[in-house]
């Protein structure tokens, strides 16, 4: 699967970097790409491992929004 996700406060490295190890701790992430300027996270899954709510959760437990 794969799907774009619009995080509303990804202002620096740091926070792409926080992201990006936050998605890539949930088993079944094959890929991962972070476009700050525009907001969007997109991932490509699978979902027999994880599911997109999953996902959204982990981005969510480290303060981000998700619009």
């Amino acid at each position: 699967m794969k799907s774009v996700i619009k995080v509303f406060n990804m202002k620096n490295t740091t926070d792409i970097s926080r992201v990006r190890n936050a998605i890539s701790n949930n088993e079944g992430i094959i890929a991962c790409q972070i476009n700050s300027e525009k907001g969007e996270v997109s991932v490509v899954y699978d979902d027999y491992f994880v599911s997109l709510e999953q996902i959204m959760e982990s981005i969510e437990n480290l303060g981000y929004t998700i619009l």
